[in-house]
Order: C-alpha cells, then structure tokens, then sequence
C-alpha cells in the first residue's frame, strides 16, 4: 500500500512539473516575453501564468567584453537588472511557496567569472558575485527543511553568440572558429585545464543532479563546472 500511494504521489509530481515546463516553455516562445523577461513586468507575467514551482533555475543574463573606463552607469544598471535582479525578482516569489511545501530546489547559474573577475568583464563578474550572495543567503533561511538554493559556476561555454564574443576579445576575426577558441583560451584563460569551451549539456549534468533528489544534502553551495579554470582546491 506505501509503495503504491508513493507510486502514485511520484506520478503526480512528474505529471505537475511536466505541465509547468510546457507552461514555460510557452511563455518564452513568446517574443514580447523574451524582450521584457528581465523586468519587474516579465517576471510578473511569468508568475501570474505559473504561480508555484517546485524547481527554479535562473539561467538569465548577458555579457560583454569592455574596458572598465567605458562601462557607464546605465551599463553597471543594465548588467544587474538582467543577471542578479531578474532571479531575486522571482527567488522571493516561489521560494515561501517552497518553504510551505517542504520541498523546493533554486539553482542560480552564475559563473567562474565571480571567482576570478576578468579584468575586462568586471561589471559582469560583480554580478556573478552577488548571485552567490543571493544563493548563500537564501540557503539559510532553509535550515532544516527540504529546500535547498545553491549555484552552478560554469566556465566558457559553448552557446548561441560565443562566437563573435570571441571575436571581440582575441582580436583576429578572420580566424577559423578552432583558432579562435584556442587563441581564447591562451590569452584569456591560460588557467583552463581541459583548455576548450565547455558543452552545454555538461553544464545540465550538474543542474540536473542539483535539481534532483539526489541532491538532497547539497544546500548552500557554489558547484564549479568549468573546466578548471579557477586554480583553487576549495
């Protein structure tokens, strides 16, 4: 009778976030969506068309490579409203709702770059950083529950526009892509061990497993999957 009554609540909760995955991935089809996705007002569209979930990863943001002297006020605006706001906007949403439930999981990805700022990114390493503010400090206000908020730190990842970020920071753009990564990863990461991009789905390895229930007893964490290139045991 336990396993069945188990069987039946696991099919549930399957069957409950199969529907708000398709809920999301119907909104973010969604061009007006995808444009104001950053703001008070697309988060506020997102929550009203899903008002619970059980599993938040905050995967928004944006980057660029400029010289420190030329980042404007408006720039240091733009990066925090998209990469750390966005996720707090909707982390203060669903994580009572989580609470209340005893079950929740809110992943940020943010990125090696808050561990070790690039000196030509740094205003979106300060953004990386206070995404694991935001993570460390939710994480505990979980204690003894079965909610848990930690981070993903990945490291350059091969993603839609890599390539002409690329461009802009090895400075040969009529090189072949190959070189141009290798080139990359010579000048700008030298501390890269596996010295290539990372693929997206060794990113979700890690996510999936942080969003699963095997993760149970990881809470309050900064989980680096990038390749080696912060050059710090711990």
């Amino acid at each position: 009778m336990k396993k069945m009554l188990s069987s039946r609540a696991e099919r549930g909760t399957f069957a409950r976030r199969s529907k708000q995955v398709a809920i999301i991935s119907t909104l973010l089809a969604n061009p007006r969506l995808q444009q104001f996705a950053p703001t008070a007002e697309g988060a506020a569209t997102l929550v009203r068309a899903l008002p619970d979930v059980d599993i938040l990863v905050n995967n928004l943001g944006i980057y660029e490579s400029k010289d420190f002297a030329c980042i404007t006020d408006e720039d240091w605006r733009r990066f925090f409203e998209v990469n750390v706001l966005s996720g707090a906007r909707l982390a203060r949403h669903y994580f009572p709702g989580m609470m209340k439930r005893d079950w929740g999981r809110i992943i940020f990805i943010a990125s090696e770059s808050a561990l070790v700022i690039p000196p030509d990114m740094i205003h979106y390493g300060m953004t990386k950083t206070a995404q694991l503010a935001v993570s460390r400090g939710l994480a505990g206000l979980t204690r003894g529950t079965r909610v848990t908020v930690n981070s993903v730190l990945p490291g350059p990842t091969r993603s839609e526009g890599i390539v002409d970020f690329l461009k802009s920071v090895t400075g040969d753009p009529q090189a072949s892509p190959a070189e141009i990564e290798a080139a990359f990863f010579a000048k700008e990461r030298p501390s890269s061990l596996i010295q290539r991009m990372i693929d997206p789905e060794e990113v979700a390895n890690m996510v999936a497993y942080v969003a699963s229930p095997l993760s149970a007893a990881t809470n309050g964490a900064a989980l680096r999957v990038d390749g080696g290139v912060v050059p710090v045991i711990a």
